[in-house]
């Protein structure tokens, strides 16, 4: 049987710069404690210059770590753009994702997140690179971490029982952040996720692909408010999903066309409402209703689809 021996090796480090900048490199020699029979061997490896001029100050506007949301008074046009580096994104949770409650109309208030099962103390990690904006306990929330990322989404996680980073840490795509609770007003342990750009909160479940594949549905999206606002979905149900991945796309859409709807027995607003995938908001803009107003049977609404 043949026998290894273990070479002590010490190493002698050096620089040398060439005059073109792609000729730069760093070499390492590797000097053996014990030459016999063996040579010096060195290694050459490449110096990579990063531009720095492309690096994104997300900390230069609207860096507030003591309000949860610090775009209160700004105006967002839409439809706006949101782009994405990655194709894919880290879990929240390790464990499988079952969301308990979507974005939506939730018992008469708007609920602008997603809620993700999770026992108290479980790992909770960021989907994506960014630096924390807020790290604090805040009211209906409970303690809550804010990540702003590196194409202006921000991702809050509430809820948690622990919170393990602070204001201003840089922080990686899948790095622990804080332990999973029921903290704040919370019926039961869970995540909740909430999803939002520059103040605006957009259905978590339009960007993210919460499968196993974890995977960011493109690159490129189109927010429109159909996405970013709770009156237009339901908590209890999937929405039916339609990406905007160009302007033209997102205009499109906003264009509505007109139906004439006549009132059948038994009809009530929500049923209307459900049938046409329309909220019972809009019916009511539309038709200058309230509602609690009493529908009639034959009487013709004007829904905008």
């Amino acid at each position: 049987m043949k026998s290894f021996h273990i070479v002590l090796l010490s190493l002698f480090i050096c620089f040398t710069y060439a005059q073109k900048p792609q000729s730069d490199a760093l070499s390492i020699q590797l000097k053996p404690v014990n030459s016999k029979g063996i040579s010096t061997q060195e290694v050459s490896i490449p110096i990579v210059t990063i531009d720095s001029s492309n690096t994104v100050d997300i900390k230069a506007e609207f860096w507030d770590n003591v309000n949860f949301n610090p775009y209160r008074n700004e105006i967002v046009k839409f439809p706006f753009e949101v782009k994405f580096e990655d194709s894919t994104y880290h879990s929240p949770i390790s464990r499988e994702k079952v969301i308990t409650s979507r974005y939506g109309w939730r018992r008469g208030r708007p609920h602008k997140g997603i809620d993700i099962d999770l026992i108290t103390g479980d790992s909770v990690s960021t989907i994506l690179s960014g630096v924390v904006r807020f790290a604090r306990y805040s009211r209906g929330l409970g303690k809550v971490v804010v990540v702003r990322h590196y194409n202006g989404l921000e991702t809050a996680y509430a809820h948690l029982s622990r919170i393990n980073v602070k204001v201003n840490d840089t922080v990686a795509k899948g790095q622990f952040i804080g332990k999973g609770g029921n903290t704040g007003r919370s019926t039961g342990s869970h995540l909740h996720l909430i999803t939002s750009y520059k103040g605006q909160y957009i259905h978590p479940e339009y960007i993210f692909d919460f499968s196993e594949e974890n995977k960011i549905r493109a690159k490129d999206l189109w927010v429109t408010k159909e996405w970013t606002r709770a009156s237009f979905h339901s908590s209890r149900r999937k929405s039916k999903l339609e990406l905007y991945t160009t302007e033209k796309q997102a205009l499109a859409s906003l264009v509505k066309t007109r139906k004439i709807y006549v009132v059948k027995s038994g009809d009530t607003l929500s049923r209307i409402s459900k049938r046409n995938n329309v909220s019972i908001a809009a019916i009511c803009k539309t038709n200058r209703i309230r509602k609690s107003s009493t529908l009639r049977i034959g009487q013709k609404l004007v829904l905008e689809l």
